[in-house]
């Protein structure tokens, strides 16, 4: 059974079941026209919150030898999931700009059941960066236990290898997190690039 914080803004409640750490394994299958990369890696996800209208996220993977050992890094991101609204009076921002209307009330249960969309989800809104010079903004929906986002915008630096779209699909499936990564990236299509199980552990 998946125990569900109760100390979450009202926002966070379509994306409650992410909460927590996770560890697990997964499989990297990608092919240019250079190289095929492949192997399994382990991973390390953590979504947590700090009060704020959004989740904080980091994730971690390692390459996996053939004992299986963790023997190589990969890259690392960081980010922040969030509903899609529209930014108001109370909320804080740009930069370090406070809310113009701080006493306002905390938003309700009623207020995120108006976000919801045409398709039963709600919209939202993933922002990554990555260890190795590259953002990500996607844009999808979560929909129950199950996510879907895709790039809007991909920012690198000139050092930066070549990436320039990305997919990913997360799911709750038996009390496990799943997920799939497709990506555009070395001057491939986009496709299937990786996917990991992972199980709770905090």
């Amino acid at each position: 059974m998946l125990d569900l914080p109760t100390d979450l803004p009202a926002d966070l409640a379509p994306l409650s079941w992410l909460v927590g750490v996770w560890e697990g394994s997964g499989v990297i299958d990608y092919e240019t026209a250079e190289h095929r990369y492949a192997g399994e890696f382990a991973h390390r996800v953590s979504f947590s919150h700090d009060g704020g209208a959004y989740l904080n996220y980091s994730a971690t993977a390692w390459m996996l030898d053939a004992d299986g050992h963790s023997d190589v890094p990969l890259v690392s991101e960081i980010g922040f999931w969030r509903l899609s609204r529209v930014a108001d009076d109370s909320d804080a921002g740009p930069g370090l700009l406070p809310a113009r209307s701080a006493a306002s009330a905390p938003r309700t249960a009623d207020d995120v059941e108006a976000l919801r969309n045409a398709a039963g989800g709600f919209d939202i809104e993933v922002s990554l960066v990555h260890s190795d010079g590259v953002t990500e903004l996607y844009l999808g929906q979560i929909k129950g236990p199950r996510i879907d986002i895709a790039t809007d915008a991909v920012v690198r630096t000139a050092a930066a290898k070549p990436y320039t779209a990305a997919t990913r699909m997360y799911g709750l499936v038996d009390g496990h997190l799943l997920w799939a990564w497709d990506i555009a990236a070395l001057g491939s299509e986009l496709a299937s690039h990786a996917s990991a199980r992972l199980a709770r552990v905090d």
